[in-house]
C-alpha cells in the first residue's frame, strides 16, 4: 500500500507532526528498542514545548539528554522501569520512578489514573491491507495509544513485522513520519564473574524439567540461566521479553513448544530485545506471537500454562523469604516489572513453580545478598509468601510452605560459607532459630554434585539421591518416625523412640562429606520430596581405609532393590574419598540387608559373630 498516497494529509515531516503537541501534554513514548528514536530526539529538539511529562517502561534514547540540566526545564520523566542508561539519572533523583506491576500498567492507561495526550510510537510500513505492525515492542503500547488523543508513528522499513497483537491499522494512527533507521539494540553486560553465573545456571536446570514452559526476567542473570537450557527437550516459552539469548534454544530445537497446553507451537512474549540477529529472526516468524502486557502478564492467563517455571533476579533477599529487587537501599535501580505477576501465575499453574537467582555476594565479595532483614530503605517487591526456590551459585533453597526455622536453615546453606555462621548468630538474637543451632559447613559445597544421581524405581518413579544437607532436618525427622518398629530396631540395635531436633542436628552436623557422609534417596509425593531411603558412611577408626555403612529403607519400598542402588552410589563416593571397603554391623536376622551385601562384595567376609549381631568386611572390587 502506498501510505503516502492514500493518506497524504497524514504523512509529514517530525518537525511538523511534533508541532501538534502543546505545552503541558503528557506523552507516552513506546518501550525499548522500539521506541521511535528519529521522533525523540525532535521533541527534544523542538524549543517551544515546555512542561512536558513523559511516561515509558524502558527509555534509552532520552539517556543522552539527561545531564543537560536545561532538559529538565522543560521534561519531567516518569519511567515504570528504571534502564541501566538511566540509573544514574535514577540516583541523582532527575527521574521519578512509578511502581507498577507490568500487567496493571495498561489499566492505569485505561481508568485515567494515568493521562495520555500524546503517544509516539514506531511502526514497519503498511501491507496491502493497511495494518503496520509495532514490530519489537508491543506491551504496553496499545494501552498507550488507545488513551491517547494524538498519535504520531514514525514509518521504519528495518521494523520487523511480528504476529500476534502487534497489528495496527492506519486509521489508528493520527501522523505518519517516514524515517528509516537502525533499530535499537540491546547488549546486555556479561557477568562480572562468569565463574559464579555458570553454577547458578547449573543449580537452576536441574529443577527444570523437559516439557516446561519458562519465563525468564529481564537482566544478565536470567539471559546466562538459559544457554545451561541446551540439554532440555520441548520447552515452551511465556514470558515478557524475548533476548539474543533464545536465538541458540530456537534454532537447536530446544524451544519447540510442542507440549504446551496453553497456546501451543508458539513463544509468546510483549516485546523483543537484542540485535539485529533477532529482529530478522522474529519477522514475520509463526513461532513468534507478541501480545500485550495486559495479557502476557495476567496471572490467571500464565497459570493457564501447565508446569509455568518462573526465573527471575533479585538485589537481596531475606532470611524470612522477602525479596527486593527494584532498589539498592534508598535508591531506585530498576522496577518491580514482571516478576510478581510470573510468581503469582506459576504458583497457580499446574506443577508450576517459581525460581528467584541470585550471587550470593555484591560489591566484590564484601557483603552478602542472603541477608537476615533488607537493607535500610530498600522495598519488598516480592512477599514471603510469594517465594519458591531461591538459588545461588552455593545450592538451591526452597521455601515454599516452610517455615521461618526452616527457611533461616535454607537460605543460610546457599550463603556465600563467610557469611553462615553471622547469618546464623543474627538470627539466633531475632528468635528466628534455636539457641543451639549449628551453622552449615563453610566449606564450598559444589563437590556434592558430584554425588548426586537419579535412578528409576521398579514402580516407574524416579528416585533422587543426594547427601543430607542442613534444610532436611523436618524430612528426616517426618522419615525415621513414619517408620515400624522392627525397621527401627534392624537399624539401630534398639527400639530407639525419639527423633527429634537435636538427633537430627547432630546427625549432619558431624558430616565432613568426605571422611563421614549420609545420603537420602527421595521421590515426590504430591507436591513434594519425602525421604524413603537414608545411607550412610563414618571412616573406621581402627582401620581408616576403610568405613563402616548402615541402610534404612521405607517398608513402603522394601523389596525394589533400593538398598543396592544406595550402596552402589555410596561405594562410588566412598572410592573418591580414598576408602578400598566397607564394614558393618547387621542384625542376623535381616537377610535382606545380608542379601544385598554378599550380592554386591563376593569378597564379603565375617570378622565376628556376636550371637544376634555380625560384623561383615567388604572389600571394593578392583575396577
Amino acid at each position: 500500500m502506498d501510505l503516502k498516497q492514500l493518506t497524504s494529509d497524514k504523512v509529514m515531516t517530525a518537525e511538523s507532526a511534533i508541532s501538534r503537541i502543546k505545552t503541558g501534554d503528557r506523552i507516552f513514548i513506546e518501550t525499548g528498542c522500539g521506541e521511535p528514536q528519529y521522533l525523540i530526539h525532535s521533541l527534544v529538539n523542538d524549543k517551544d514545548l515546555q512542561d512536558i511529562l513523559i511516561y515509558q517502561m524502558l527509555s534509552y534514547t532520552l539517556s543522552l539528554y539527561v545531564d543537560d540540566p536545561s532538559f529538565f526545564n522543560r521534561f519531567s520523566l516518569k519511567l515504570f522501569f528504571i534502564s541501566r542508561e538511566m540509573r544514574k539519572a535514577a540516583f541523582e533523583g532527575k527521574i521519578d520512578y512509578i511502581p507498577s506491576y507490568l500487567s496493571q500498567i495498561p489499566r492505569l492507561f485505561h481508568r485515567k489514573i494515568i493521562g495520555i495526550d500524546v503517544a509516539l510510537i514506531q511502526v514497519s510500513p503498511p501491507d496491502r491491507h493497511g495494518y503496520c505492525s509495532l514490530g519489537v515492542s508491543v506491551d504496553i503500547t496499545r494501552a498507550g495509544m488507545a488513551n491517547a488523543t494524538l498519535v504520531i508513528a514514525q514509518v521504519n522499513a528495518n521494523m520487523p513485522k511480528t504476529r500476534g497483537d502487534s497489528n495496527v491499522h492506519i486509521n489508528e494512527i493520527d501522523c505518519f513520519v517516514f524515517h528509516d533507521e537502525p533499530i535499537l539494540e540491546y547488549h546486555p553486560v556479561a557477568p562480572t564473574d562468569n565463574d559464579i553465573a555458570r553454577r547458578i545456571g547449573l543449580y537452576v536446570s536441574q529443577i527444570i524439567d523437559d516439557n516446561a514452559t519458562i519465563q525468564v526476567g529481564f537482566g544478565t542473570l536470567p539471559n546466562v540461566i538459559l544457554t545451561h537450557l541446551a540439554g532440555k527437550k520441548n520447552l515452551g516459552v511465556h514470558t515478557q521479553v524475548i533476548t539474543d539469548a533464545f536465538l541458540p534454544l530456537f534454532k537447536n530445537g530446544v524451544i519447540t513448544g510442542k507440549k504446551k497446553n496453553f497456546i501451543p507451537g508458539r513463544v509468546v512474549a510483549s516485546l523483543c530485545m537484542g540485535t539485529r540477529e533477532l529482529y530478522d529472526y522474529v519477522d514475520d516468524n509463526p513461532l513468534i506471537y507478541l501480545r500485550s502486557s495486559e495479557y502476557v502478564n495476567d496471572p490467571t492467563v500464565i497459570a493457564q500454562n501447565k508446569k509455568l517455571i518462573s526465573i527471575s533476579s533479585a538485589l537481596e533477599v531475606d532470611l524470612t523469604g522477602q525479596v527486593c529487587s527494584d532498589s539498592v537501599g534508598y535508591r531506585f535501580y530498576s522496577g518491580i516489572g514482571d516478576q510478581v505477576d510470573f510468581l503469582r501465575g506459576s504458583a497457580m499453574s499446574k506443577g508450576g513453580f517459581s525460581i528467584i537467582a541470585l550471587p550470593s555476594t555484591a560489591q566484590n565479595g564484601q557483603i552478602s545478598r542472603i541477608v537476615t532483614h533488607l537493607s535500610e530503605g530498600a522495598g519488598v517487591a516480592t512477599t514471603r509468601g510469594d517465594v519458591n526456590f531461591v538459588v545461588t551459585e552455593y545450592g538451591i533453597a526452597e521455601l515454599q510452605g516452610k517455615s521461618i526455622y526452616q527457611r533461616v536453615m535454607e537460605l543460610a546453606q546457599i550463603a556465600h560459607p563467610k557469611f553462615r555462621a553471622q547469618i546464623i548468630q543474627q538470627t539466633k538474637s531475632r528468635h528466628y532459630i534455636f539457641e543451639d543451632q549449628t551453622p552449615p559447613l563453610e566449606d564450598d559445597l559444589l563437590f556434592l554434585e558430584d554425588y548426586k544421581t537419579s535412578v528409576s524405581l521398579k514402580d516407574g518413579r524416579l528416585m533422587a539421591v543426594r547427601p543430607l544437607l542442613p534444610s532436611d532436618e523436618l524430612r528426616s525427622r517426618n522419615f525415621y518416625y513414619s517408620l515400624k518398629e522392627e525397621t527401627i530396631f534392624y537399624r539401630f540395635f534398639y527400639p530407639k523412640k525419639i527423633f527429634d531436633r537435636k538427633v537430627i542436628q547432630d546427625q549432619w552436623s558431624s558430616m565432613d562429606y568426605r571422611k563421614r557422609i549420609t545420603l537420602i534417596g527421595l521421590v515426590m509425593h504430591g507436591g513434594a520430596q519425602e525421604i524413603i531411603a537414608v545411607a550412610s558412611y563414618t571412616c573406621d577408626e581402627e582401620e581408616e581405609d576403610y568405613a563402616e555403612t548402615a541402610f534404612v529403607v521405607s517398608e513402603r519400598f522394601q523389596g525394589m532393590g533400593i538398598a543396592s542402588l544406595m550402596l552402589i552410589q555410596l561405594e562410588t563416593i566412598a572410592r573418591v574419598n580414598g576408602f578400598t571397603g566397607f564394614k558393618a554391623v547387621v542384625l542376623r536376622d535381616n537377610r535382606a540387608m545380608l542379601h544385598v551385601f554378599k550380592k554386591q562384595y563376593p569378597l564379603l567376609s565375617k570378622t565376628a559373630d556376636m550371637g544376634s549381631e555380625i560384623c561383615l568386611r567388604m572389600p571394593f572390587l578392583h575396577s
